[in-house]
């Protein structure tokens, strides 16, 4: 069988510069695409051949602004990470985050937190904006925060996403397999006792071709391994 063509979604070449975007690449991408977009949407007003594409201006528009919205919400945090914004060192309730997180147990939402979300981090720099001007509490940076954190990591949406493309590949592979339980060929679906078609592969089909596809994308059990720069 044919394998399918290159994704064009996973040539990031022209968004970052290194094999792993940095939050600043991300911030002046999110500001070309917003401008990309509003352009559309100008030249969508006189389009060579007359069609009213009013509504398709409108939400081109509308799409543009939230790409300007998240564009600046990711420059404050290219400026957080980078150290340049006062940081508290603790959430609200006291727990720690970053290396001070290490060991720690998270007993529900809000505790302690190794790798902060954006918007833990957008909140610890208004915390220590509001400690700052009452001079109340001592302010850590980003990098001082996280010394030591983050190598091999990728976010959940990362995971998720490499476990669908692992998911498929299996789906892929399990038709390149000769069935044992039904006899069906390469290219085949498996066939029940009396004949049908099931979309639903038998097990030793489906355990060979998971083990191929595991051993060649690096996947651990439900966990892809094969983390960039691990």
């Amino acid at each position: 069988m044919n394998e399918p063509d290159p994704d064009p979604e996973t040539d990031l070449s022209d968004v970052m510069a290194g094999n792993r975007i940095t939050i600043d690449e991300l911030a002046v991408s999110l500001g070309g695409a917003g401008l990309w977009v509003r352009k559309l949407a100008r030249a969508a007003e006189c389009p060579k051949t007359p069609v009213e594409l009013s509504d398709t201006i409108k939400e081109l528009r509308r799409i543009a602004d939230q790409l300007r919205e998240h564009g600046e919400r990711i420059g404050f945090l290219a400026r957080v990470v980078e150290g340049d914004v006062p940081l508290a060192k603790t959430f609200e309730r006291g727990d720690p985050w970053g290396v001070e997180a290490r060991g720690t147990d998270r007993a529900d939402f809000g505790g302690p937190a190794l790798i902060p979300t954006q918007w833990q981090l957008w909140r610890l720099a208004r915390d220590a904006e509001i400690a700052g001007a009452r001079g109340e509490a001592e302010t850590t940076t980003y990098p001082e925060a996280m010394k030591g954190v983050g190598l091999g990591w990728e976010s959940k949406e990362a995971q998720l996403r490499r476990r669908r493309e692992r998911d498929a590949a299996v789906a892929r592979e399990v038709l390149r397999i000769l069935c044992e339980s039904c006899a069906v060929g390469e290219g085949e679906h498996c066939r029940t006792k009396n004949g049908r078609i099931s979309e639903k592969p038998h097990v030793v089909r489906q355990r060979e071709a998971e083990a191929t596809v595991d051993a060649r994308l690096g996947f651990l059990g439900d966990n892809p391994v094969a983390v960039p720069d691990a």
